[in-house]
């Protein structure tokens, strides 16, 4: 198909084969260390359920962070040392996974996230931040969008960051992915962040790496035109590596969703 190249990653990233099982080792040493609750159900299916990780003390909040793999791909336990920024800045961290596509259509995993949020902030208290990378990226931003969370979820949210983030679905209807994710028209206008109204009072901030696919470069422009949000380019950051900081309280993308909050 004819955008087929113009969304694919892995072929323009050094290397590419070894971040998952990077990803993995690093996220399985990190839940050898850390513990945490693993599994929590959120619904019926196996993989509706999500780990949460709290920090010493009492949770400033709780952070959900949503995973990416083009809707296809992955799970929450590739990500688990993603979660060292935010415990160290004192915030509860939860990880869902999803059902993926073919099995369900990406409204249905719309859902299925919102009510992930909803039992995470059931079992903390406090305000609620929200990121998410590539798919997961839309789907945080879906959850930014009027209607997107249960009221009483919605009213705790206060940031969330779409991180190299697919927000206008239209373009992959013309890749091969589709023969999977089954987009249509309807589903595309309905699911698109950048056709939607964002939540009021609920900061969203776009981050993007600089390295990224022009093509990804582009989705986070349209989000934050689309929204007058701000859009924040890392130098010498491509898709893969671009979620890396999270792992670092220190880091420019760790402080601007966890040390600027309120608690």
């Amino acid at each position: 198909m004819d955008l087929d190249d113009a969304y694919a990653n892995a072929a323009y990233i050094t290397n590419a084969e070894a971040y998952p099982p990077r990803w993995t080792q690093a996220a399985a040493a990190f839940r050898a260390r850390h513990g945490g609750e693993l599994a929590v159900p959120y619904g019926e299916s196996t993989r509706q359920a999500f780990d949460l990780f709290r920090p010493e003390g009492i949770a400033r909040g709780v952070f959900v962070f949503v995973h990416g793999g083009y809707w296809l791909k992955f799970d929450r336990s590739y990500w688990s040392h993603l979660a060292g920024g935010a415990l160290r800045h004192g915030w509860a961290v939860a990880m869902p996974s999803y059902d993926l596509a073919p099995t369900v259509r990406i409204s249905r995993i719309t859902q299925q996230v919102a009510q992930a949020v909803a039992r995470a902030a059931a079992m903390v208290d406090g305000p609620i931040l929200l990121a998410g990378h590539s798919a997961g990226g839309h789907l945080v931003a879906r959850m930014a969008c009027t209607g997107g969370l249960p009221e009483q979820v919605a009213r705790r949210l206060r940031h969330v960051v779409p991180i190299s983030p697919v927000a206008d679905l239209r373009p992959l209807m013309r890749t091969s992915m589709n023969a999977d994710l089954r987009l249509d028209d309807e589903e595309c206008f309905a699911e698109s962040p950048v056709l939607l109204s964002p939540q009021e009072g609920v900061k969203t901030t776009v981050w993007v790496g600089g390295d990224e696919r022009p093509a990804f470069l582009d989705q986070a422009r349209w989000l934050s035109t689309a929204w007058g949000c701000d859009r924040m380019v890392a130098g010498g950051r491509h898709h893969f590596d671009v979620i890396d900081p999270l792992a670092d309280a220190g880091s420019d993308l760790s402080r601007l969703l966890f040390a600027a909050q309120p608690g």
